[in-house]
């Protein structure tokens, strides 16, 4: 599947859900009380894959809410 075609699909999963955008946005800016980092720098598993070119050093493996 395409990028485009994959977001586009993605998109429209998305506003299936009863959730409103900023919802879904603050829910991914939630930062963990073990490292620091947002919940989006957290990988399916919970472990912290760090930000932009800077893995976590915390040795955060699970994803706690502040």
């Amino acid at each position: 599947m395409s990028e485009k075609k994959h977001h586009s699909s993605l998109h429209v999963r998305i506003e299936k859900l009863d959730v409103p955008m900023s919802e879904l946005i603050g829910y991914f800016r939630g930062k963990c009380s073990k490292c620091g980092h947002q919940r989006i720098a957290h990988d399916d598993s919970g472990k912290c894959e760090g930000v932009m070119n800077k893995p976590c050093n915390s040795g955060c493996d699970n994803y706690v809410p502040e």
